[in-house]
């Protein structure tokens, strides 16, 4: 038999998860809830007998807490999704990930003659995924490459069906809540986390690099008051080039390997110094240098202000800052490995990231979101409005994604951040949240619309006092720690990024008029 062959006949049986973690209808959310966290499980199938009539998932543990509902009051019956899809354990694994694909589940029970037999998660599926033969999307690119692989990464990944991203082999958002952005600034450099040792050594390091260099710190004052409106990242991509030519930034198939390390460790280290040096000077107020003793984001709230910032609010910034390091090849980050792939100096291709990122449908929702919470104004209403934005066309700042097509989990995170620092808009980005998904669902049913990134990183940066003009530079003050660990990537197994384009004009050749 070949390979492919055996590929074919590859069973749901072999690989599903099996005894099931199981619940009945009648329980509790609260004792479910506890059951998933001792199994380790992301759902729980709800039985009658051996007869599964439903499915309860950590997003509907997030649905309730989000209601407000008592977990200890509410019944399973409630939240669950009844009837659930089913898979024999006969079927073949490629129709299982098929179904869930499309449907946007994470998990499908595995039943046989109305038994329940165990159950398979999208996870468990992804190898096969990865490898679907490659002919289909070789003879049908699809517009904007959606789905195409381009490069190899050992960075990261983005799985939009599950609703997972990581940095390296780790939980991005488990990186956010536990360490450091030094931490994972060293990750992304240099393949590992760091010790005590290592992280001392590392932020010692980096720590001088922060300094605008003399020569162009004299010119930020021009820069930032050039034009009739202040673009924050228009100048910080005319300062950026400034200091790359400060810096003779040569292009990186002329100097080793070390030295375009050191070259992207500085340009990480300044961009935060520039972005607010700039707002400053622009708001008629002289710059506030890099607090010596201050970590990576209070140094970034101190440099706003000249006051070391509140604990909470600086673990806040930086919660925000790691969870947007990197996530897989998105428009910014490919522009710099395009970039970078021809040669060019470190400047040019981060330079050039910034320029995506400047794009709303890129990097330019987050103050958006905030609007809209502002024209909504009461949670009343919130569904009006909402109905009313639909009908006309018009789009919801702060929902959706080009990859997730279930909860995206920086928006999970955040929202326990907002939790916890309170303040008004919380409760009505919440109230917000769950209309318009509701509305969503009824309005354009099979859409996979949820709340993204930006929905409440804008609340968030609200209540820390970034102004609204900052939020998009304050995503590229942390973005440029991927975009850098991508150029160093695609420079150490360079080959030019060259793709090919389908012509679809008047067939040539024609006679000349």
């Amino acid at each position: 038999m070949t390979a492919d062959k055996a590929k074919k006949t590859r069973t749901v049986g072999e690989i599903m998860s099996s005894p099931v973690v199981t619940a009945t209808s009648s329980e509790t959310v609260a004792d479910v809830a506890a059951r998933m966290v001792d199994e380790k499980v992301g759902s729980v199938v709800v039985v009658d007998g051996e007869r599964p009539v439903g499915i309860l998932t950590e997003r509907d543990l997030i649905r309730v807490a989000s209601s407000g509902a008592e977990p200890s009051a509410t019944k399973v019956s409630e939240w669950m999704t009844e009837d659930p899809d089913t898979v024999s354990p006969d079927a073949p694994i490629e129709d299982a990930f098929a179904s869930l694909s499309e449907k946007g589940y994470r998990h499908i029970p595995v039943v046989d003659k109305a038994s329940l037999k165990g159950i398979v998660s999208l996870r468990d599926l992804m190898n096969i995924a990865r490898i679907q033969p490659f002919e289909k999307l070789a003879a049908e690119v699809p517009k904007g490459l959606e789905g195409v692989a381009v490069a190899e990464t050992t960075i990261g990944d983005v799985r939009g069906l599950e609703g997972f991203y990581h940095y390296r082999q780790y939980n991005a958002v488990e990186l956010a809540e536990h360490r450091t952005i030094e931490d994972v600034w060293h990750l992304l450099f240099e393949g590992e986390l760091p010790n005590d040792v290592e992280r001392a050594r590392f932020t010692e390091k980096v720590a001088p690099l922060r300094e605008v260099p003399a020569g162009a710190r004299d010119l930020l004052p021009e820069i930032a008051n050039l034009g009739d409106q202040f673009i924050p990242l228009d100048a910080l991509r005319t300062a950026l080039s400034m200091i790359t030519s400060s810096l003779d930034l040569k292009p990186w198939l002329d100097i080793s390997y070390d030295e375009l390390k050191e070259q992207a460790l500085r340009i990480c280290a300044v961009t935060p110094t520039l972005i607010m040096a700039l707002y400053r000077l622009r708001e008629g107020r002289e710059p506030i240098e890099p607090h010596a003793d201050l970590p990576y984001a209070a140094n970034y709230l101190y440099m706003l202000t000249g006051e070391v910032p509140e604990p909470e609010h600086a673990r806040a910034i930086e919660h925000y800052l790691i969870s947007t390091i990197d996530h897989g090849f998105n428009a910014s980050t490919f522009t710099a490995r395009v970039i970078t792939s021809t040669g060019a100096d470190l400047g040019s291709a981060v330079i050039g990231a910034i320029g995506a990122l400047s794009g709303p449908l890129h990097g330019g929702a987050p103050s958006r979101a905030l609007d809209m919470l502002d024209a909504i104004g009461k949670p009343e209403n919130a569904e009006k409005w909402i109905r009313d934005a639909v009908n006309s066309g018009d789009r919801i700042m702060g929902f959706g994604h080009r990859v997730y097509k279930t909860d995206d989990p920086r928006s999970m995170m955040l929202r326990g951040v907002a939790e916890k620092l309170g303040g008004p808009n919380v409760d009505l980005a919440k109230k917000i949240e769950k209309t318009v998904v509701a509305v969503l669902e009824e309005l354009k049913p099979g859409r996979k619309l949820y709340a993204n990134v930006e929905f409440y990183a804008g609340v968030v940066m609200d209540r820390i006092g970034i102004p609204r003009t900052l939020f998009t530079p304050t995503f590229a003050s942390s973005r440029v720690i991927g975009w850098t660990a991508h150029i160093l990537e695609q420079a150490a197994d360079n080959r030019l990024i060259r793709p090919s384009a389908n012509y679809v004009g008047p067939p040539p050749p024609q006679p000349l008029p």
